[in-house]
């Protein structure tokens, strides 16, 4: 996948102007608990991107937030590309990019996609990524000569971090992050000047219910900001197609085509098909006869329960006997340990592509997601160098890829709390819905991964089926990758290519 291509993207000219020093000196909150002074970083580059020579400026700071008694309990650290080479007055959309978690750091789209430097892995998923030192390259396809571009980190992610008397309540939970974020964009496009420019938002996995939550943010509280377009990767919106459990009757049907789209590049099924067709019979496989069958459940009969399993077997590469005995209902985890078990591999969840030898061949799941141990490092390694050496960030404190801290104080109470505060799936489709039927200039971007073990396409496509979308606001495309589907260099660059077309 590693490829070099034109050596002025990011060329620093390092006119750095850190605008506070590392020492990080100290200020008093109202209650007397301290609070660090604010970081901020900016530098000066020049690039060429889809042949057009941009200069820009990158700021790499904090930002405080409040609560409500006006004490500031977080600093948001965000980076900012921002184009400087444009005529005076010209409006120029900006974008908000996050990825989701909860818990996870804007890492992935930033040194995965979007930023003028990316890493790059093994496009084809042959192998992991190994150990330092990794391939950095530039990156002449991001969206920066059309768009700026904001990444965030939510507070305990990055260099985000709770301050003064910030607790994990204030941030940490389904509607407090996305009030966070919507405030961080107030503030931004306010110190920036950007009311009257069009405005995006960018998330990946969870990333795709915080832009709906953040989305319905800004357009309440007596603010009103409308967004122009949301861009979904791998999206999440509804977890009962996403949450493969035993009892979910939903999630195998949507996660079905992705089974038979892994057993397919495999090679344990439809071969000789190409795979849009594969896929095709698969859907309507999965919606025809699957649904039903597993709504009947024992009331089938033997040789309609044989049937079915026969014709299971087809689709997702497994003998008929083994989804017999599993009762027509294979959970993703095992899918992902069966498939290949001949061979002693098991393949990645993230990303069905990815395969790895296992030292247990008789458990029933894998131990580990090969997919993403095998990208992981690379990434980790990519955000810190880019940070130093690019964009002369020097702080002392670790750059959190993602947070157990995030993850273990998170509240999963709705955005939109029901009545009676029943235990149910996130699902905030039908938010989106009503905020698009408010606003006729809000578009959608649903971008898939064919192999994708954690958000399955299928999902997406029921999910916008219904909740009363309109269809004409919605474009959806599909890759031949994964979760980050922009690993395989032909979906990376599909990928920022419809992108692009959306915006403009």
């Amino acid at each position: 996948m590693a490829r070099c291509f034109m050596v002025c993207v990011g060329v620093v000219l390092l006119l750095s102007r850190v605008q506070a020093a590392e020492t990080e000196t100290q200020t008093a909150s109202e209650k007397g608990k301290a609070v660090p002074a604010l970081v901020e970083f900016t530098s000066s580059h020049k690039g060429k991107f889809n042949d057009i020579k941009v200069d820009y400026n990158v700021i790499a700071g904090e930002t405080p937030l409040t609560n409500k008694d006006g004490e500031v309990t977080g600093h948001l650290f965000s980076t900012s590309y921002i184009r400087t080479n444009v005529k005076k007055g010209t409006s120029r959309p900006v974008a908000f990019v996050f990825n989701g978690g909860p818990g996870s750091s804007s890492m992935w789209l930033h040194m995965g996609l979007l930023g003028p430097k990316v890493v790059k892995v093994v496009s084809d998923a042959s192998e992991d990524d190994g150990a330092a030192p990794y391939t950095l390259t530039d990156n002449p396809q991001t969206l920066l000569d059309k768009v700026d571009l904001v990444f965030i980190d939510p507070i305990g992610t990055g260099y985000s971090r709770l301050v003064g008397n910030g607790k994990p309540e204030d941030y940490w939970g389904l509607k407090a992050d996305t009030t966070s974020i919507a405030e961080f964009i107030r503030i931004w496009i306010t110190q920036h000047q950007r009311w009257n420019d069009a405005k995006y938002l960018i998330g990946e996995s969870y990333g795709s219910p915080r832009a709906v939550g953040v989305a319905n943010a800004l357009r309440s509280n007596g603010i009103d900001i409308a967004l122009n377009g949301i861009v979904m990767i791998s999206q999440a919106m509804d977890y009962t197609g996403s949450t493969p459990i035993d009892d979910n009757l939903l999630a195998f049907v949507t996660f079905f085509p992705t089974l038979s789209a892994i057993a397919h590049y495999h090679g344990k099924a439809g071969q000789g098909e190409p795979l849009a067709a594969f896929l095709d019979r698969s859907r309507a496989f999965a919606v025809d006869e699957y649904l039903p069958a597993l709504f009947k459940g024992n009331l089938l009969s033997d040789e309609e329960k044989q049937q079915i399993a026969q014709k299971m077997s087809g689709f997702i590469g497994l003998e008929s006997d083994y989804i017999l005995r599993s009762d027509l209902r294979v959970l993703s985890g095992r899918f992902a340990k069966a498939l290949l078990k001949e061979e002693g591999k098991t393949v990645g969840f993230l990303d069905g592509r990815y395969t790895q030898q296992e030292i247990d061949q008789v458990a029933g799941r894998p131990s580990t997601d090969v997919a993403s141990q095998s990208i992981s490092s690379a990434y980790a390694v990519a955000i810190n160098e880019y940070m130093q050496q690019d964009l002369k960030v020097t702080l002392p404190r670790p750059y959190y890829l993602s947070s157990p801290e995030v993850s273990k104080h998170w509240d999963w109470s709705p955005i939109e709390p029901n009545v009676y505060e029943e235990p149910e799936y996130i699902k905030v489709a039908r938010i989106l819905s009503k905020e698009m039927r408010k606003n006729k200039d809000l578009k959608l971007l649903v971008a898939s991964g064919y192999y994708d073990m954690v958000t399955p396409f299928f999902d997406a496509e029921y999910t916008l089926a219904r909740h009363g979308f309109q269809r004409s606001q919605i474009t959806m495309t599909y890759y031949e990758g994964g979760h980050m589907m922009y690993v395989n260099q032909d979906a990376f660059s599909q990928l920022l290519k419809d992108m692009r077309a959306f915006i403009q």
